[in-house]
């Protein structure tokens, strides 16, 4: 595709040297008329031509099989929810962070749980859309490890903007150890994990262990993510707790309520022990 590039580019410019070099008359009409059909048309044609025949194997679909890893990805306002189905395994959630393993095949699952949402990795894979009622899938393959920006590509409320997620590829073993240590349910939790349930964050958020709620995201590994409501913010404390208290000012549109009458102490009491989840 460069190599196209730079003969379209240095034909462009040897035709402007000569136009600009050449004397009035020096053309009949009918060489004039040959010049831009074959500069015009025919040359652009092959040169075009050949650059789509080059690159079509390169856009061929990848094809998945029976022993790859699975995972379902639900577009929500406004955040992900995510589901690893190993096969032979049992199903684990997670949500707004999306971990595969490089050299292996995934087939993602894509679907939406309320409006029109679209599944766009530029670095990783091409955009597809999420829709109520029926799954779409894309099979990615990560030729190397790293942290891959995803962003919703179709607009679905106030904070689509405000919805993106990461795709970390990792090292197979390395990925096979984490998915192992997100099966471990949460333990202990002391007045942190007290006040998640009494202030009632159980009814929609699951930690494993605590809770299990299962209408907003799971919370259960929240610690190890690098971003707080899905890549809009760095994780720390004073992001979770106004996050926490002020939920719909901070993401306009958010379906989780505010809690403007908890206190600074609780507020500060629960993002600790969920900064901590590991």
């Amino acid at each position: 595709m460069v190599l196209g590039a730079v003969v379209i580019a240095a034909a462009v410019a040897a035709l402007m040297v000569v136009a600009s070099r050449s004397r009035e008359g020096a053309l009949t009409h009918k060489q004039g008329m040959r010049l831009v059909l074959w500069a015009g048309g025919v040359v652009p044609t092959v040169v075009l031509l050949t650059l789509l025949v080059s690159t079509l194997p390169a856009m061929r679909p990848i094809r998945s099989a029976p022993d790859d890893l699975r995972v379902r990805v639900t577009g929500e306002q406004f955040w992900w929810r995510v589901r690893y189905e190993p096969p032979g395994q049992p199903r684990l959630d997670a949500a707004n962070e999306l971990r595969i393993p490089v050299g292996r095949n995934v087939e993602l699952l894509l679907d939406a749980g309320d409006v029109l949402h679209s599944f766009w990795v530029p670095g990783l894979a091409g955009k597809m859309d999420m829709v109520p009622g029926r799954t779409n899938r894309l099979v990615v393959h990560a030729t190397r490890a790293g942290r891959f920006r995803g962003q919703c590509a179709e607009f679905c409320g106030l904070s689509h903007a405000l919805m993106a997620f990461d795709v970390v590829a990792m090292e197979p073993a390395a990925f096979d150890a984490w998915l192992a240590a997100q099966r471990a349910p949460v333990r202990g939790g002391g007045d942190g994990a007290r006040l998640f349930a009494a202030h009632g964050c159980g009814g929609c958020h699951q930690v494993r262990g605590v809770t299990d709620g299962t209408i907003g995201p799971d919370l259960t590994h929240l610690g190890a993510r690098q971003t707080l409501a899905a890549g809009m913010q760095p994780l720390t404390t004073a992001h979770l707790m106004r996050f926490i208290r002020h939920a719909p000012d901070v993401k306009p549109g958010a379906r989780m309520p505010a809690y403007p009458r908890m206190t600074d102490k609780d507020a500060a009491t629960i993002a600790r022990w969920l900064e901590q989840l590991p």
